[in-house]
């Protein structure tokens, strides 16, 4: 038998989704979960294994430590915003449980291993990038020198073992909808523009596209596309609609699903006669006859990176993508029924006060369902955040989020006040969102979805977070200023 491994998505701030799958570490505007599916293959791979999601089960610290007592191994998937906490809460269980073997995995001790090990003395080791087998091996016994991906103290210095090869059979691992069925409560989890409730899953790893603030990729899925056989994904989908037979709609949560066209058309020749709804990520780049076929197997929604409407700021970020190829693609998903999802960002490399109302008029031609506006974060490990940090963009010592978790502007560009980016956030919404049209689509999509309780709920909370970062704006623009300086105008 292996160790008793205990697989953890840790308690944090309220509402904060940090870790084991998030792409944008940060608290929400609105209470939004996604599953920790990378934990969840090496629960599936462990007998006697349990994946514990802390936030969404709203599981506290205290309760996680009495939890943990029962364990003889603990993963911990921690995040940048979530590390002090994480580490504080590690040393809190080693302290309950001295025997307890401690692993952390995730984009932080991926890219600073060293500074893990030698700032939380809690922690046996650490696994950099995939880490499946790495913490596999480790329950089965295997030394920790003979271990590949991982960094661990010996004899007061930290080694760090070769690199482990990605893996490349996905169809060899586990159905991630086993564990969740065996540990989860997926009512738990809501994201608002997805269906409630729902489940995601990967049918691929890796992301070839080059984005410069993209930390997935960059830090632990890696560039290399891999995809599981369509077959598979098939077979697991089959299996989710009988296991779940409440769920409204399937997530493919995948850093690029629909990236190779053949592929794509061959998946979804399998999943039409299972007449699913579903949902994924796209890039703009996906030609029309792809979408027709993902929309007649049953694809509902599209997440899609447009990030910004300025040209010169998809080149800065290697996006791959322009403006105008953004434009068709919104157009084709319109004319074929998909909804789409558009996130967008402010604040990243090359951007002005023009820029950034370039982007606001482009998403309101495109006229998506929903869209995310978030603030630029550099993260250690990507391309952008070697960039903001070698030309001294950094500000707020690095400080991502707040005491809350809330996203917080760190990087700032001359001429750029990191107040005005934040500031430019709210307007992105107020200005797209307070359109009738904007208005009316979402409250018609509520009625038809029988969601108005799930729309008022959602409706308060953005409205009371909003309210609450105005202040914060307003209050970090008088400080600027200096006591002796007028307020800025909020309007200008």
């Amino acid at each position: 038998m292996p160790l008793k491994t205990l697989l953890l998505n840790p308690p944090s701030f309220e509402n904060f989704d940090g870790g084991a799958s998030s792409r944008w570490p940060a608290t929400r505007e609105i209470e939004s979960y996604w599953y920790p599916v990378w934990l969840a293959y090496p629960a599936g791979l462990l007998e006697g294994s349990r994946l514990l999601d802390a936030p969404p089960h709203h599981v506290s610290a205290q309760e996680t430590i009495e939890i943990a007592k029962q364990y003889e191994f603990l993963v911990l998937f921690t995040s940048t915003p979530g590390w002090t906490g994480d580490q504080k809460l590690a040393e809190a269980i080693k302290a309950a449980n001295p025997a307890l073997k401690i692993a952390f995995v995730g984009p932080p001790v991926t890219t600073s291993p060293d500074r893990a090990l030698n700032e939380c003395p809690a922690l046996d080791f650490v696994c950099r990038r995939e880490f499946d087998f790495s913490i596999v091996e480790f329950a089965q016994g295997k030394p920790l020198n003979e271990i590949l991906g991982i960094s661990y103290r010996h004899e007061g210095k930290v080694v760090h073992n070769p690199d482990r090869p990605q893996v490349d059979n996905l169809d060899q691992m586990p159905w991630v909808t086993d564990i969740y069925k065996r540990d989860l409560d997926v009512t738990r989890y809501n994201v608002p523009f997805l269906l409630h409730p729902y489940v995601s899953l990967y049918s691929t790893r890796g992301c070839p596209a080059q984005c410069t603030f993209c930390l997935w990729p960059q830090t632990l899925s890696g560039h290399a596309w891999r995809k599981r056989s369509s077959d598979d994904v098939a077979a697991e989908m089959a299996h989710a609609k009988e296991i779940f037979p409440h769920v409204k709609e399937f997530f493919f949560d995948d850093d690029t699903f629909n990236i190779q066209k053949a592929r794509t058309i061959e998946l979804c020749e399998k999943l039409k006669p299972l007449k699913l709804t579903w949902s994924c990520t796209s890039r703009v780049t996906t030609d029309r006859e792809t979408l027709k076929a993902m929309r007649e197997a049953g694809c509902r929604l599209l997440i899609v990176g447009f990030e910004s409407g300025d040209p010169q700021i998809l080149k800065n970020i290697k996006k791959g993508a322009t403006v105008e190829r953004a434009r068709d693609f919104a157009r084709d998903c319109h004319e074929l029924g998909l909804t789409i999802h558009g996130d967008f960002i402010l604040g990243l490399p090359g951007e002005t006060k023009e820029s950034i109302q370039n982007t606001i008029r482009f998403a309101k031609t495109l006229d998506v369902e929903t869209i995310q506006v978030s603030i630029a974060h550099a993260y250690p490990g990507t391309e952008f955040y070697d960039y903001a940090k070698q030309n001294g963009f950094i500000v707020n010592n690095g400080a991502m989020v707040d005491e809350g978790g809330h996203q917080l502007a760190h990087v700032e560009y001359p001429g750029l006040p990191k107040e005005y980016v934040l500031e430019m956030v709210h307007r992105f919404y107020d200005e797209y969102y307070f359109r009738p049209k904007a208005a009316w689509r979402i409250i018609y999509k509520a009625v038809v979805n029988r969601d108005l309780k799930r729309l008022y709920g959602e409706a308060k909370s953005f409205m009371k977070l909003r309210a609450a970062r105005n202040r914060s704006v307003e209050a970090s623009k008088r400080q600027s200023s200096g006591p002796s300086a007028p307020a800025t105008n909020p309007g200008t």
